[in-house]
Formats: structure tokens, C-alpha cells, sequence
């Protein structure tokens, strides 16, 4: 099987080399790309002098690295990791264990089970950022996935070759576990050890603009994969809102048969007219998701066609 490993990097020079060499100990025959996101150090020179197959992406963030990684590189498996050696290589056998049995279309290397992100990571509030997202996700998917934005995965070539890549920066992670929970793929995670970046290597993540976004991702896909509950939720706070301004107008309609609270009345009737609305859009966009979804499953039986028929 041609194995094919992934290092979306940016400005890594200190820590790129060990990356490459500690994958090819482990894993001789795979190819190592490396791709480098306007890097202003060495990162480039580095790679191809320990071997790596290094490419260039002009487009600024990790969601532009991935989508040009995906387009551009045909394998049977692919690992992700990141190029800043926080993601010991040794467990890569156990990550492509489960996509090499068939096991699964997505595995996710979990750093957050055995506890070494939260002893490892000094930066402050990201393991509240990870655990908020994390319980978001399982509770729109009613889910169990232990580690959301983890960046070292393997995927199949089914996934990968699926995958509508619409995030710039490091909501990417975000996208693909929605992904893969939204579309049934299988997936199954491995814990995995963690380790903070060594003294000198600086991390690109900022912990409130990218939370930021992450969080806004999750709003955007919630409206395009899940219409109905989206619009529903909306179309329940209107009605309560409306209800709110209205009812103290109908009580007093009731007792004196005069409406004296114009405002309010008109205010009550402009949110419930808004909730209907809201309503209405749950059910047609309900509908249109649900057409997607059945011409998504063609278009995965294709893929898969196509994967089987390379392979012969």
C-alpha cells in the first residue's frame, strides 16, 4: 500500500528535520511531503536536505495547506501530523493500524485521554477551547469523540478524495470531524502521547482569533448540515420572545376589549411572524440537505468505484 505522510508547515526549521526523520524510521518505504505555507525561516531547505518531497502553498493557512495536500497527492493511506514535533511519530503503526484493516475511513490520534496535552500544553485556555468544542460537536451529534481539533490523523482515500476542504486556517480539524460525523464514515481513535513545542519553536495558533473562528465554523456547518434543528432553534426563540411581548397585550385585550400597548402588540406580532418564518426555512432547507446528502452517497460509490478500479 503507498502510504503517504502529510506536514503542513509554516516557518518550522528547529523542528522540521527530527519530524522527517523520526517518520522515516518508522515508516522507511512512505513518501514524506512537506508543505510550506510562505515560510520565512529554512523550513524548505531543511526538508529536502533530510529528504523530504516539498511542495509550496501561496495561500495563507492550514485549510488551504490541506485542500492542496488532498488535490494534489494520491495514495491508499495518508497521516497528517503537524511539522512542529509535538506528535511523537512511533504512533503512527496504531493510526494506520485501523485504515489498513478496513476498520475505518478516519482515524483521530486522541491527545487529550491520558492526560499529556494538559500536563504538556503551557498555552493558556486552549484545553478549554478543545473541551468546549468538543462537547458542541457530540452534543449536535450526539457523538463520543475524545479529541475534536487533534492535527495528527490518518485518513483512507476515500475520505480524503470526499472531503469539500471550505476552511482557510486551523478550523480544519473542526471541518473534518463534522465531515465524518455528518456523512456516517467510520471512525475510530487511537490515544496518543503528547509534547509541547521544544524552547525556540513558537506556536501560529492564536487562542482567541482562531477560537473565534473555529466557533463560527461550527455555527456555519450546524446551519448547512443540520437546517431543520438550526432553524427550529431559532424559530423557538422568536416564539418565546413573541409570546413574551404579547401576552401581557392579549390579558389586556381580555379584560377591557382595548389595546392600548400598540408597540408591544405590533413587536409581538413581528417575532412570531419571524418564527414562522424560521420555520418555514428549517423545513425547505431540511429538504434540500436531504437531497444533498442522497447525491453525496452517489457521488461516494463513484469515488469508490473508481479507487477499486485504480487498484486493479
Amino acid at each position: 500500500m503507498e502510504i503517504a505522510i502529510l506536514l503542513p508547515c509554516y516557518n518550522e526549521e528547529l523542528t522540521i528535520g527530527k519530524v522527517i526523520e523520526d517518520f522515516k524510521r518508522e515508516l522507511p518505504h512512505a513518501k514524506i511531503y512537506v508543505y510550506d505555507n510562505n515560510s520565512k525561516d529554512k523550513t524548505t531547505e531543511v526538508a529536502l536536505a533530510h529528504g523530504a518531497i516539498v511542495r509550496q502553498e501561496p495561500r495563507q493557512g492550514k485549510g488551504n495547506v490541506v485542500r492542496s495536500m488532498f488535490r494534489q497527492i494520491d495514495a491508499d493511506v495518508y497521516i497528517m501530523a503537524d511539522g512542529d514535533d509535538t506528535y511523537p511519530a512511533e504512533f503512527v503503526h496504531e493510526l494506520i493500524k485501523p485504515i489498513v484493516n478496513k476498520e475505518a475511513n478516519l482515524v483521530i490520534g486522541d491527545r487529550l485521554s491520558n492526560g499529556t496535552y494538559f500536563n504538556e500544553n503551557k498555552r493558556k485556555f486552549h484545553g478549554f477551547g478543545n473541551t468546549l468544542v468538543k462537547n458542541l460537536i457530540n452534543r449536535l451529534y450526539k457523538s463520543n469523540i475524545n479529541d475534536i481539533m487533534t492535527g495528527y490523523r490518518a485518513f483512507d482515500r476515500l475520505f480524503v478524495k470526499s472531503l469539500p476542504v471550505t476552511s482557510p486556517g486551523f478550523e480544519i480539524e473542526t471541518e473534518m470531524s463534522i465531515h465524518a460525523l455528518d456523512n456516517k464514515f467510520l471512525i475510530k481513535e487511537v490515544a496518543i502521547d503528547y509534547r509541547d513545542r521544544p524552547e525556540g519553536s513558537e506556536s501560529k495558533l492564536n487562542t482567541v482569533q482562531d477560537g473565534i473562528k473555529v466557533l463560527r465554523m461550527i455555527f456555519t456547518l450546524f446551519k448547512d448540515y443540520k437546517p431543520y434543528l438550526f432553524f427550529t432553534s431559532w424559530a423557538v426563540v422568536f416564539l418565546i420572545l413573541g409570546l413574551i411581548a404579547g401576552v401581557p397585550v392579549i390579558v389586556e385585550y381580555a379584560q377591557t376589549q382595548f389595546v392600548t400597548r400598540v408597540p408591544s402588540a405590533i413587536l409581538a406580532v413581528g417575532l412570531v411572524m419571524v418564527s414562522m418564518l424560521s420555520f418555514a426555512c428549517g423545513l425547505i432547507l431540511d429538504t434540500v440537505a436531504g437531497t444533498h446528502r442522497k447525491q453525496f452517497e452517489l457521488e461516494l460509490i463513484r469515488i469508490s468505484d473508481r479507487i477499486r478500479g485504480e487498484a486493479k
